[in-house]
């Protein structure tokens, strides 16, 4: 009788396992699983064999050790792979007929990103399934008003190292998320400083200011507050990096276009 009564138990929370396992497999939809690697912790289950249930951690290696089984290696497969596997080896070693076994990941540590720059929080980010560069930079807490809209993604791609630029701006704006792109593990997703451009001279704010797209010269000019009294719009001048680094000054107008890092200088009026 007791025999049975633990046998009931142990079924019962097998299906609620089940049924826990199923209502996150629900809330995921069509989520990929991760594969698993050195660091990862893993609860496994096996049904009606309670000194078979266990955690345990991948070594740097990418093995396990399992009950009556020893060391195996899972670096690289799924939940759903390691738990067919344990289940071929318990049947061919003739220790279980049929075993019902369920794996749980408690910690995905070899699926991890690196989100650094100007975000809200700069860390490593554990990648559980499908993630997208927007999930991955609002895990992060988005991206600080000093942050540039131009998101730089390293990858590894075999013997070196891919770089690609995604304008999220733009990608919002036109509704095309192809650039969206799906982040793997080890990926290095990096948020630049946004460009700035200086402005000095007889203006009621000078100082450094975030650079914004297409801005003119007269909109630089508003976002210092306008010109003082003494200030002139004529011979506006931009002091600009040339492409070999020498400095270059320029006579602009007000519809000209500013670009990074020009400082602009307003002239005092004469009259």
């Amino acid at each position: 009788m007791e025999n049975i009564m633990k046998k009931g138990r142990l079924l019962i929370m097998f299906l609620v396992l089940l049924w826990i396992t199923g209502i996150a497999n629900a809330a995921n939809g069509e989520k990929k699983e991760s594969v698993l690697g050195p660091g990862d912790t893993l609860k496994i289950f096996v049904f009606g064999q309670p000194d078979m249930t266990t955690e345990v951690k991948v070594s740097e290696a990418g093995n396990i050790t399992f009950p009556l089984l020893g060391e195996i290696f899972v670096d690289g497969l799924t939940p759903s792979e390691m738990e067919r596997k344990i289940v071929k080896l318990l049947e061919s070693k003739d220790i279980l007929r049929k075993p019902q076994v369920n794996i749980i990941t408690a910690s995905l540590q070899s699926q991890m990103v690196s989100v650094l720059g100007y975000v809200r929080n700069q860390g490593r980010y554990p990648i559980e399934g499908k993630r997208r560069l927007t999930e991955i930079l609002a895990m992060a807490g988005g991206i600080i008003p000093d942050g540039a809209e131009q998101i730089t993604l390293i990858r590894s791609n075999g013997s070196k190292y891919v770089k690609d630029v995604i304008d999220v701006l733009e990608m919002i704006r036109s509704g095309d998320l192809n650039r969206d792109l799906n982040i793997r593990s080890d990926d290095l997703v990096y948020v630049e400083r946004a460009p700035r451009f200086y402005i000095y001279g007889e203006v009621q704010r000078a100082g450094v200011y975030k650079l914004e797209r297409n801005m003119t010269v007269m909109q630089a000019l508003s976002v210092g507050g306008g010109l003082t009294q003494r200030g002139t719009e004529r011979g506006l001048r931009i002091q600009r990096r040339g492409e070999g680094g020498n400095l270059q000054i320029l006579t602009v107008k007000s519809s000209d276009l500013v670009e990074p890092d020009d400082v602009i200088y307003i002239k005092e009026s004469l009259f």
